[in-house]
């Protein structure tokens, strides 16, 4: 971790001013300067996005990148986008969340011993990060953790691509991963021993493809939430 981090609220500040991708910078300021007719009127966000989520949270979930005129828009994880509606409404559902909707960044929404997170913190082309994107955001994602360590039991991972960054994060962090490396899947379960023990569970991603086609039903998210409240002694 690097040691100018004292706090997430320090390294939220610092992911929020981060320029080190050139095609994601791009990306996310053009969108932010053309926006979608719908929120013509708004002041789009156009920068990294942020983790969301206290600071003592046992429960982090990891998503895949912010939405082009989600997050991107409202700076916050999941906020203003058909995915965040679904992930929210089940958050607030087994009480992780206060409200079950999230609109922009001062709507009052708070969390409760969760923390949301991406692997990469800027809304990619075709919401596609490359691999090199994926890992030059990597730091990101292990100081996050780091800061989270005395507190965190559980981690919920959203889709495949969240979860093969997340896997060497973990490694790196002190964790032992199986071998064979454990596959993504959902429901998937992974009990990792290291600094201390953590529970990893994978979870169809909240995308619109998965929501709309059936691949992910709000009782099979709300399924996984509650499971993972559970190991995280979040009741």
């Amino acid at each position: 971790m690097s040691a100018s981090w004292k706090s997430l609220a320090q390294l939220d500040a610092a992911v929020s001013e981060c320029r080190a991708c050139p095609r994601l910078v791009q990306w996310r300021e053009e969108v932010a300067r053309t926006k979608r007719a719908a929120f013509a009127d708004q002041t789009y966000w156009g920068r990294p996005v942020p983790g969301f989520g206290p600071d003592d949270a046992s429960l982090a979930i990891v998503g895949l990148a912010p939405a082009a005129h989600g997050a991107n828009r409202t700076g916050r994880m999941f906020t203003g986008d058909r995915s965040g509606d679904v992930l929210y409404q089940a958050l607030y559902d087994v009480g992780l969340a206060s409200q079950p909707t999230a609109t922009h960044r001062d709507d009052g929404l708070t969390l409760r011993g969760t923390r949301i997170t991406a692997p990469v913190h800027c809304a990619p082309p075709a919401n596609k990060p490359t691999p090199g994107e994926r890992d030059t955001c990597r730091h990101w994602l292990a100081d996050e953790l780091a800061l989270l360590r005395p507190t965190l039991k559980v981690v919920l991972v959203l889709g495949a691509f969240g979860w093969q960054a997340l896997l060497p994060v973990l490694a790196d962090a002190g964790w032992t991963i199986p071998r064979p490396k454990p596959k993504f899947g959902h429901d998937v379960r992974v009990t990792l021993q290291g600094p201390t023990p953590l529970h990893l569970l994978g979870c169809y991603h909240v995308s619109q493809q998965n929501t709309f086609t059936g691949t992910l039903t709000p009782a099979m998210l709300r399924s996984v939430l509650s499971e993972a409240a559970s190991l995280a002694g979040l009741p």
